[in-house]
Formats: structure tokens, C-alpha cells, sequence
């Protein structure tokens, strides 16, 4: 067996809370790392938040596809996990609600459910009026292309318009650049929320796809849409609509199969996850992934 991911031990240092988001959370400096923060968080009540976040995070750096640093971690007998902040050496994170705002008429970035013309189109109309430079634009909607991919093999439901972002810096003279955000955030994913009964049900009957194929999501296809698509349906319709934009993210899918899958999840600490999430996990994103490859082929 591959040997366990760490447990980072939370010191009780100078914290200040994260407001954005539902979810309880804060931020803190490690006294041995100055200068680095780190966002604790909290998995909602019987989820397994925690665990979603790391393995998405080892499945998108075993891809090479831009990530926040994570850790499962605990903070005074708590589980939880760490995301590094790489908002950091002077870059500042710009929010997807917020420049959405700048370009969509009318478009409301305080509203954080069934934000219908949170499309992809019109992130694509960010990436274009952000990146004025038709290279740097183009470099920009690969990496979101490349995070639609890791949503529809981790099954992140929750791509909202405050989960994806540009950082970007002001350098002398005055002159701003940017570069897409690492991506973040990923705890709605995995069947975080399912039961370990259900779970088992699903697993047994080999409806796993079911449960798949009727996930909705934050990011839309339409504006006219009740519900977004689940990140696999809206990944086919991107690659069918912008195909010239996967050719980065179907290649990087070669790196993952069913051992590196496995590999990934039997790396967190038996007490943290429930052998029937293990086998749910693995074979969610082993069903992903066969349906991502032969939407490439």
C-alpha cells in the first residue's frame, strides 16, 4: 500500500475567520512558514468534505492541471483540511461574480444559487475582455477547459461564479497582469454527501452512472436553463461546441487509469473514510473517466 497522506496538525495561533462561502472556516499562518496562509476548513456535519478536497486535489496534480495545495488536517481534535492561499508575493484574487459583473449587463454577483446566466459562454466573454491579447485569452479558456475536465471526473457539482478566478499583479510602471487562478474548492464532489448505505447500494447495483448522469451543477450551458448540467453533461456539450479548446485537457487524461485512481483514494487514513466511500469514489471517477475517454476518441 502507498504510504498515507500526512495529517497536518493545526497550531493555535493568530486566526482571523473566511466570510465568503456557507461553510465554517479560517484562516491562519504557520509560525514555522511566514508569509504563507492557510484556509482551515471544516466539512459540513456526517460529509466527507475533507477527503473530497485532497484526493481532488492529488487527481488534478497526478493531471498537471493548476490546483490550490491541500491537506487533511485537524485543529484542537477536529478533522478538516488545509488549502494553501496562492493569493500571495503581491497578487490579488479577482472572483468570477466580480468581473461577470463588469461584463454581463445586469449581471447579479451577490446571488449564489440558480444563477442561471452564470454560463460558459459568458466566462468566456471574461477570459476575452480580461486577456486582451487574443494568445493570452486563448491560454485562459485551455486552463477552464482543463478545470471542466477535473470537475467531470471528480464530479464537482459546485463550480460557482466565487469558485474560479484570476490573479493578478501590479508591476512598476503601473501595468496589471493576470493569469487564471489556480483551482479550488472542490468538496462537493465524490458523493461527499451520500450515506455509506447508499453508497453500497449504488456501488452493488452498478448505478453508480445514475447518480452521476442526474447531477446538476453551479455553471450553466443556457441562460434559459432551470439547473445547471452535472459537470459531465456540461463537459460533453463544451467539447462537442469547443472542441479546439480540450486539446490540453484530453491528453492530460492519459496520466489517470483504475490502479492511479485507487492509488489516490487508499492513500487517506482508514479512520477518515469509510470503506464503502472508498469503493464509491473509485468507482465514480473510473466511470468518469471511461466516459471522458470516449468523448475524446
Amino acid at each position: 500500500m502507498s504510504d498515507l497522506y500526512p495529517i497536518v496538525d493545526v497550531p493555535m495561533v493568530v486566526f482571523e475567520p473566511e466570510e465568503m462561502g456557507s461553510k465554517k472556516k479560517f484562516w491562519y499562518n504557520h509560525p514555522e512558514r511566514p508569509g504563507r496562509s492557510w484556509l482551515f476548513k471544516y466539512p459540513r456535519y456526517n460529509t466527507g468534505e475533507h477527503w473530497a478536497e485532497k484526493i481532488a486535489a492529488e487527481v488534478a496534480g497526478l493531471l498537471g492541471i493548476s490546483h490550490a495545495k491541500v491537506e487533511l488536517a485537524e485543529f484542537e481534535g477536529q478533522r478538516g483540511s488545509v488549502t494553501e492561499s496562492f493569493a500571495r508575493n503581491g497578487r490579488e484574487l479577482i472572483l468570477g461574480n466580480q468581473m461577470l459583473a463588469w461584463v454581463v449587463h445586469d449581471y447579479d454577483p451577490t446571488r449564489m444559487r440558480r444563477q442561471s446566466n452564470h454560463t460558459l459562454a459568458n466566462v468566456w466573454k471574461v477570459m476575452d475582455r480580461v486577456f486582451v491579447k487574443s494568445e493570452g485569452s486563448k491560454r485562459a479558456k485551455f486552463q477552464i477547459a482543463e478545470y471542466l475536465v477535473l470537475d467531470a471526473l471528480i464530479g464537482n457539482t459546485d463550480r460557482h461564479h466565487e469558485n474560479w478566478g484570476v490573479l493578478r499583479r501590479q508591476y512598476p510602471g503601473g501595468q496589471w497582469r493576470g493569469v487564471v487562478a489556480p483551482s479550488f474548492d472542490h468538496a462537493s464532489s465524490l458523493g461527499r454527501e451520500l450515506r455509506d448505505e447508499r453508497r453500497d447500494v449504488l456501488t452493488t447495483d452498478r448505478r453508480v452512472g445514475d447518480y452521476v448522469e442526474r447531477g446538476c451543477g453551479a455553471l450553466y450551458w443556457s441562460e434559459d436553463e432551470r439547473r445547471g448540467p452535472g459537470p459531465l453533461e456540461l463537459t460533453r456539450k463544451a467539447v462537442h461546441e469547443y472542441s479546439s479548446l480540450f486539446g490540453s485537457a484530453s491528453v492530460k487524461l492519459d496520466k489517470l487509469n483504475r490502479r492511479s485512481i485507487s492509488e489516490i483514494v487508499d492513500r487517506i487514513p482508514t479512520e477518515w473514510m469509510s470503506s464503502s466511500a472508498r469503493r464509491f469514489s473509485t468507482a465514480m471517477m473510473i466511470y468518469n473517466l471511461e466516459r471522458l475517454q470516449e468523448l475524446f476518441r
